[in-house]
C-alpha cells in the first residue's frame, strides 16, 4: 500500500533532471521528486541500486554541456530520424497538415519512442494525443512490419483473436471516439486497423466490426474493456497487447474506475512473457494516481515527463472572468442571451475579432434539454444567433458524437451542455465558456473554463447566478480573478414587467420562445430546481420561479408537485405550492424528439430524456484540480481570498 507521502517518498530517492529522459531540452522540464516518488524503495537495497544509477544535478548540468549534438525534435518533419514510419509522418504532415510540435509531443516522444513506460502530467488541449498514438502505432508496425502497406481493397479474413496488439483507456464515450478517429487519421497510410468499445453503443455491433475487420489498436472506456476482455464468449483476448495506454488517469479514477482498471491490468498478459509498454497520462497526480502508476508501470523501466512548467500561467489566471448576479432566477436566461446576442454582434462588427463560439454549461440534464430547445427557437427569431447544438447524459451516443462533431467544425455555434465536455473533449476556437448557475465546486468550474483560450488563443469566462447564490459563489470562488459586471442591463431588470414591450429584448425574446416550448418540458426544468434548493434559498427560490412561470411562461400557476413529492421537499404545506398531477415530458410529444439531428432546422436535438429530480447523471461529477497550480499532490488550496480579493489573485465580486 501506498500509505508514506509522496514528499516523505521524494526525500528518500531524488533524481537528476539531465538523467529523467535521454534529450537535453527534454530533461530539464522533468521533475525528478515525483518520479522517485511513485514507488517507495521496499527493501534497503533497492533504494541502495536506486541511488546509484544516479549522479548529482551539478554533474547531470555539466555532462549536458558536453553534449551538443542532443537537440529537440520540434517537427513533424523531422520524426524520419527517430525511425517512425514514413505513413504516419505523411499522414500528419500531408493530411493533417500539422507542422509544429507542441511541447508535450516533443518532450514526451523521446522516452515513449525508445519503449520506456511513461508517467507524463499533461493538461487537456496540449496534443496528448498524437504524443502516444506515435509510438503506439509505430511499435504495432515494427512488431508486424507487413503492416506498413495499405491492406484497403482487400477483403479481410476473420479476425484472429491474438490480433489486438494496443489497448488505450479513455474516461469518456466522447473522448474515446475522438481518440478512435484520430488513430484512424493516422492510420490512413497504413494497415493498421482501429476500433473503439465504448458504453452507450450496441455491444454486439461492436463484437462484429472487430472479428470482421480485424482489430489491432483498440480504444475504449474502462467499464466496456473490461467486459468485453473478461467475456469469454466475446472470441477476444489480450494475450498479444505490447502497448497500454491510460488517458486522463485521474479523471478515470475520480468517477469510479479504479476495479475496473486493475481488472483490465490482470487480464493483460505477463510482462515477463509478452513485453508491453504502458503510457500514462495524467493532467493531475494525486495519490491515487500514482498508486495507479504503479501498478501499471514497470518501476526497472520508466520515464516521469513534467509537461506543466512551473512557472506556467493556468487558464484560470490568465481568462478574463466575470460575474453576473441577477436580481431574480427569470433573468438568468435573458442575461445570458443578452451577453450572447452583445458578443456576437460586436465580432461580426469587427473582422479582427475571431466568430463568436460558446458552450454554456447548465448543472441539470433537464435544464440542458429545456436550453437546448429554447435557444433553437430563439435562433429562428433572432438571426444573429448561430446554430445552436446541446449534450446531455440522457442522449444517445450517436446523437451526443453527432453534436459533438458538428460543433467542433462549426467557425460559430452555441453548445449547450452538462459537465460531459467539462474534461477531455477538444473544441477549437472557442471565445467564451459561460456557466448559467452556481458550479459544485471550484474544480468543475476550472475544468469549465478550460475549454477556451486553448493553444495560446484568447477567450472569456462568465458566470450567472441568481442573487441568493452570490454568498455561496464568493465562498467557493473568492480565491479566483473573477471580477463583478454590471454591463448586462437585464441581469438588474425588476420583475415583473409592466408589459413585455417596456422589457429589455432580451427578456422579451426569452419570453417569446418558452411560450412555444413543451409544457412538459418546461416543468421538468422547473422541478429539477428543488432537488438543489438549501432552506435558507428554498423560500426565495419557490416565490421567484413561480414568477418566472407566470412572466416568462405566460402560465396562470406553476407546475404541480405530486403530493409524495411535495412532502419530500418539505413543500406540502407551503402557500403558493401548486400539489396536483405532475407534469411529464416525453420524448414522443414531439414525434420522437421533434426537432432532431438533420430536421429542418439543422441543428441537433430529440430524445431529451432527462427526468425527475437531480442532477446530470453522467460518470463525471466532481472535479479534481486540473489546471489548478499548486495542487498537483494533495497541495492545500491556500488562503482563500474571499470578497473583496485579499488573497491572490483575489476575487472582487
Amino acid at each position: 500500500m501506498f500509505r508514506s507521502s509522496v514528499s516523505r517518498q521524494a526525500r528518500l530517492v531524488r533524481i537528476p533532471p539531465s538523467l529523467s529522459v535521454p534529450l537535453a531540452a527534454v530533461s530539464k522540464q522533468c521533475r525528478p521528486t515525483i518520479a522517485a516518488g511513485l514507488w517507495r524503495p521496499a527493501k534497503p537495497s533497492l533504494l541502495l541500486q536506486t541511488s546509484r544509477l544516479f549522479t548529482s544535478g551539478a554533474e547531470a548540468q555539466q555532462e549536458l554541456s558536453v553534449q551538443p549534438g542532443s537537440t529537440k525534435i520540434t517537427k513533424f518533419s523531422d520524426l524520419a530520424k527517430a525511425n517512425i514510419d514514413e505513413s504516419i509522418i505523411k499522414a500528419i504532415t500531408v493530411d493533417m497538415r500539422y507542422e509544429d510540435m507542441t511541447d508535450v509531443q516533443s518532450m514526451t516522444l523521446a522516452p515513449a519512442l525508445k519503449g520506456k513506460d511513461l508517467v507524463a502530467q499533461a493538461k487537456t488541449g496540449t496534443g496528448k494525443t498524437l504524443a502516444f498514438l506515435i509510438p503506439v502505432i509505430q511499435k504495432i508496425l515494427d512488431a508486424d512490419p507487413s503492416l506498413k502497406e495499405v491492406s484497403r481493397g482487400r477483403p479481410r479474413r476473420f479476425a484472429q483473436r491474438q490480433s489486438i496488439k494496443a489497448i488505450i483507456i479513455s474516461p469518456t464515450r466522447e473522448l474515446a471516439e475522438q481518440i478512435g478517429k484520430e488513430a484512424t487519421r493516422l492510420c490512413q497510410r497504413n494497415g493498421v486497423t482501429v476500433q473503439t468499445a465504448v458504453g452507450g453503443t450496441g455491444k454486439r455491433e461492436s463484437l462484429r466490426r472487430i472479428h470482421m475487420e480485424g482489430c489491432h489498436l483498440l480504444v475504449g472506456t474502462p467499464g466496456r474493456l473490461n467486459d468485453l476482455l473478461s467475456d469469454e464468449l466475446s472470441g477476444i483476448d489480450a494475450s498479444n497487447v505490447q502497448a497500454l495506454v491510460l488517458d486522463e488517469a485521474d479523471r478515470m479514477l475520480d468517477v469510479g474506475f479504479e476495479n475496473e482498471l486493475r481488472s483490465i491490468v490482470d487480464m493483460l498478459p505477463d510482462r515477463q512473457q509478452v513485453p508491453r509498454q504502458t503510457l500514462l497520462f495524467s493532467a493531475t497526480l494525486p495519490k491515487n494516481v500514482v498508486g495507479l502508476a504503479r501498478w501499471y508501470v514497470d518501476k526497472q523501466n520508466f520515464e516521469f515527463v513534467q509537461t506543466v512548467r512551473a512557472d506556467e500561467i493556468q487558464t484560470h489566471e490568465r481568462v478574463p472572468q466575470f460575474i453576473v448576479p441577477t436580481s431574480s432566477f427569470e433573468n438568468l436566461l435573458p442575461a445570458a442571451l443578452e451577453l450572447m446576442l452583445r458578443e456576437i454582434r460586436a465580432a461580426k462588427n469587427d473582422p479582427s475579432q475571431p466568430p463568436f463560439k460558446a458552450i454554456v454549461f447548465f448543472p441539470f440534464t433537464n435544464m440542458v434539454a429545456m436550453a437546448g430547445e429554447l435557444f433553437r427557437e430563439l435562433a429562428v427569431q433572432i438571426p444573429d444567433l448561430p446554430e445552436v447544438f446541446h449534450i446531455h447524459a440522457q442522449l444517445s451516443q450517436n446523437q451526443r458524437t453527432k453534436a459533438a462533431d458538428y460543433f467542433r467544425k462549426s467557425k460559430s455555434g452555441i453548445l449547450i451542455s452538462t459537465d460531459v465536455t467539462a474534461r477531455g473533449m477538444d473544441f477549437p476556437n472557442v471565445t467564451h465558456v459561460i456557466q448559467v448557475g452556481l458550479p459544485p465546486d471550484q474544480e468543475q468550474y476550472i475544468h469549465r473554463l478550460g475549454r477556451t483560450a486553448r493553444a495560446g488563443k484568447d477567450g472569456q469566462g462568465w458566470l450567472f447566478v441568481p442573487h441568493y447564490d452570490l454568498r455561496d459563489a464568493r465562498y467557493m470562488l473568492g480565491d479566483l480573478p473573477i471580477k463583478r459586471n454590471s454591463d448586462i442591463k437585464v441581469a438588474e431588470f425588476p420583475v415583473p414587467p409592466r408589459s413585455l414591450d417596456e422589457a429589455p429584448e432580451a427578456y422579451r425574446e426569452v419570453a417569446k420562445a418558452s411560450r412555444a416550448l413543451p409544457k412538459g418540458l418546461l416543468a421538468e426544468s422547473f422541478y429539477v430546481q428543488f432537488g438543489k434548493s438549501s432552506k435558507r434559498t428554498l423560500p426565495t427560490l419557490l416565490k421567484e420561479l413561480t414568477s418566472m412561470t407566470k412572466n416568462l411562461w405566460g402560465w396562470d400557476k406553476p407546475p404541480a408537485f405530486s403530493p409524495d413529492r411535495a412532502a419530500k421537499l418539505g413543500l406540502y404545506n407551503v402557500p403558493g405550492v401548486n400539489i396536483g398531477t405532475p407534469m411529464t415530458y416525453s420524448i414522443d410529444e414531439r414525434g420522437g424528439g421533434g426537432r432532431g439531428f438533420g430536421g429542418d432546422r439543422g441543428g441537433f436535438g430529440g430524445d431529451r430524456g432527462g427526468r425527475g429530480f437531480g442532477g446530470d447523471r453522467d460518470r463525471g461529477g466532481r472535479g479534481f484540480g486540473g489546471d489548478r497550480g499548486g495542487r498537483v499532490f494533495g497541495g492545500n488550496r491556500g488562503d482563500r481570498g474571499g470578497f473583496g480579493g485579499d488573497g491572490p489573485g483575489g476575487s472582487s465580486f
